[in-house]
């Protein structure tokens, strides 16, 4: 099993929705980049919801997600894995929510890109955290290509669930 460690949280003090997964995957991780598989459909989905280009670099996408005040981050800061399946994930280690959490008091909405995401943030933070008051959690469907059960169109429409909660 190879030890793992996640991706420092992109936000802004001002964002209202925090968009969470588990644990970066392989391609993320090699290039520092949330959801840097070529295929992974986190990146189309975003341009589509909040009108911007899914071609910008990766800085400009971020900035995108932000001027929208969407942070992203993961709920593991560490884990062991082999591969990228969250379902070979174990000994997980939990991000510092308590101090994310202090420092973005107008979070309205937590979202997680898929089950293992609120799996993990359920059984690890939760007990642990007090969720700011005014916070709701929004369980999408992974945008992971692993996950080939759901069509474009059923994807797109649950994560603009995520824009209606913001407006």
């Amino acid at each position: 099993m190879n030890q793992l460690t996640g991706l420092a949280p992109v936000s802004h003090p001002d964002a209202r929705a925090l968009l969470l997964g588990s644990m970066p995957g392989a391609a993320s991780l090699a290039q520092q980049q949330y959801y840097g598989h070529p295929r992974n459909h986190f990146w189309p989905m975003m341009a589509e919801l909040f009108g911007f280009d899914a071609a910008l670099a990766y800085p400009e996408r971020l900035q995108a997600l932000q001027r929208n005040r969407v942070a992203l981050w993961d709920v593991l800061q560490h884990c062991e894995r082999q591969g990228s399946l969250d379902s070979a994930i174990r000994n997980e280690t939990p991000n510092d929510f308590a101090g994310f959490f202090q420092r973005h008091r107008q979070l309205q909405l937590i979202a997680f890109n898929g089950k293992k995401a609120e799996d993990s943030f359920r059984k690890l933070v939760l007990p642990k955290v007090m969720l700011p008051k005014t916070c709701s959690l929004l369980v999408l469907p992974s945008s992971s290509p692993a996950n080939a059960g759901i069509s474009r169109p059923a994807r797109l429409q649950a994560w603009s669930q995520l824009v209606e909660q913001l407006q």
